[in-house]
């Protein structure tokens, strides 16, 4: 009896452990076979059935290769299918048919509104025509195709919004808004796509007569982070047809933004799309063809007709005569440089003026000290005037000084630029760069600006009216003396202008040294 019972489990685990072990080998070889078999398919961009941001549209307000009608709103970045405002109906759709069997489309749009709920909402289609207007989220009912419905409002009360709905039609159906199409739909799912931080991606892939929907929620800023949303399977579109997105508004309003719409053709494994050149229609060939060949004859005839009004250039090539990107640059630099020269030589010019009328005074005042020292030797004049009239003669002489330092760097500055002009033209016979040089350039030219205002505030300060200074003190009476305090004054303040300015004048040329070398 105890033998029986230890042996029947050991009979029936025998079977049980095979068929697991069968299992088990089937499941792996299962797995092995899957991805092998499921290759995915090649995916070629189509410009031509896309847009996307900057510069999205046009300077007339269209965009390239599509229409947009009612209240859609084109700008650089995106395309306002509908604004914020009540009962508002726009759309966009492609101008030419897309002609492929497989494709996929990604969509990035934002919908956007104050209120807690909005309305109506946004719809993707895939038409035998274009419904340019109607009730169907702005686009016309009864189409042939398929649409895929972001709806935003409740229409039914069953609290199942917002929703994403897939609706097919033979163009004989007419869409049920009472019931938000659920009893035409052939795959929904409830995803809330308003008022999220990023925008929102749908993926719709048609494939083997296979349509799948995939969501990108708007919560995370990953383009790839997709959820599957819906499939629907045996599905049996047009050969041909127009892409578009629609929106509309109600009673309540959302603004319906979208930021692109990308098309790719999808071709199964182990075939090879077809060229590009094969999908342009014999007529449109034909077309572009006459339309190069007019352009070709009226650009021979202005070849010609420039020729006859230049004949000093026949018989050299017609590239020649137009100037390259390096010749300009090369030659806006010397324009530079030539500029800078002639600014240098007039700030020169006017730095002699000043050390003339600045010999000028010192002269003046060093007459008026030998004056005064006979003044003195005969005891007219206090030990306080003479004491004045020698701070001025140094200050005077400092002031001299200074400006002469100051000619001399400007000279150093000529030299420089000289040098540079002959290092310059080196380098464009040796195809060297010349942005280091044009930035080197431009420094220059700022610092001699700000050099170039300084001085001219000195000589309208120091040299406006120099007669006058001249005739001022004609005779100096023997008490007190002539020397009164703003003239004092007025010295010390040009000569802490001119010493501020020769200081900010070398460190600005230690640094555009700095820089040059």
């Amino acid at each position: 009896m105890a033998v029986s019972i230890e042996r029947r489990p050991a009979a029936s685990a025998r079977p049980v452990f095979f068929l697991l072990l069968a299992a088990f080998a089937f499941l792996r070889g299962v797995a092995a076979d899957g991805p092998a078999s499921e290759e995915t398919p090649h995916r070629r961009f189509e410009y031509k059935y896309s847009f996307k941001g900057p510069h999205l549209a046009q300077s007339d307000g269209g965009i390239p290769f599509w229409i947009h009608t009612g209240n859609a709103i084109p700008s650089a970045d995106q395309v306002r299918i509908t604004p914020s405002l009540r009962s508002q109906r726009g759309s966009v759709w492609t101008k030419n048919k897309i002609n492929f069997e497989h494709w996929e489309a990604e969509v990035t749009f934002r919908v956007s509104g104050r209120g807690r709920m909005g309305a109506d909402g946004l719809a993707m289609w895939f038409t035998a025509e274009q419904g340019l207007d109607g009730p169907v989220y702005g686009a016309a009912d009864q189409w042939n195709g398929i649409g895929v419905f972001f709806d935003s409002f409740d229409n039914d009360g069953k609290k199942n919004n917002p929703a994403i709905l897939v609706v097919g039609n033979n163009g004989k159906l007419v869409y049920d808004h009472q019931n938000d199409g659920t009893t035409q739909s052939l795959g929904t799912c409830l995803r809330d796509f308003r008022n999220k931080p990023y925008p929102i991606r749908a993926k719709i892939t048609y494939y083997k007569k296979t349509l799948t929907v995939l969501i990108n929620n708007g919560f995370t800023p990953d383009k790839e982070d997709y959820e599957f949303c819906t499939k629907v399977d045996n599905m049996v579109i047009p050969p041909e047809g127009f892409l578009g997105i629609s929106a509309a508004t109600g009673g309540l309003a959302d603004d319906h933004d979208v930021l692109s719409f990308l098309v790719f053709r999808l071709t199964e494994p182990g075939q090879q799309p077809p060229p590009p050149e094969s999908e342009i229609p014999k007529e449109e060939k034909d077309k572009y063809q006459e339309e190069f060949q007019n352009f070709q004859q009226e650009l021979d005839k202005k070849k010609e007709e420039f020729q006859k009004e230049h004949p000093d250039v026949q018989g050299q090539p017609i590239e020649d005569l137009f100037e390259s990107v390096n010749d300009r640059e090369i030659r806006q630099v010397f324009e530079g440089q030539t500029q800078i020269h002639l600014e240098i030589k007039q700030l020169h010019r006017q730095l002699a003026m000043i050390l003339d009328e600045q010999r000028r005074y010192v002269a003046l005042i060093t007459e008026e000290v030998t004056k005064k020292g006979t003044a003195v030797e005969s005891g007219q004049l206090d030990a306080a005037g003479q004491q004045q009239l020698g701070s001025v003669l140094s200050s005077q002489q400092e002031v001299l000084k200074s400006l002469n330092e100051l000619r001399n760097s400007f000279h150093e500055s000529l030299k420089q630029i000289g040098s540079a002009q002959q290092h310059q033209q080196q380098g464009a016979a040796g195809g060297m760069g010349t942005y280091e040089t044009i930035q080197h350039f431009n420094d220059i030219k700022e610092h001699l600006h700000l050099v170039k205002r300084d001085v001219e505030n000195l000589v309208q300060r120091s040299a406006q009216n120099p007669a006058e200074k001249v005739v001022k003190c004609p005779e100096v009476p023997p008490m007190p003396s002539c020397l009164s305090t703003m003239h004092f004054t007025i010295f010390v303040v040009v000569q802490s202008v001119l010493f501020f300015c020769y200081i900010m004048y070398k460190s600005q040329q230690e640094a555009a040294a700095k820089k040059f070398f």
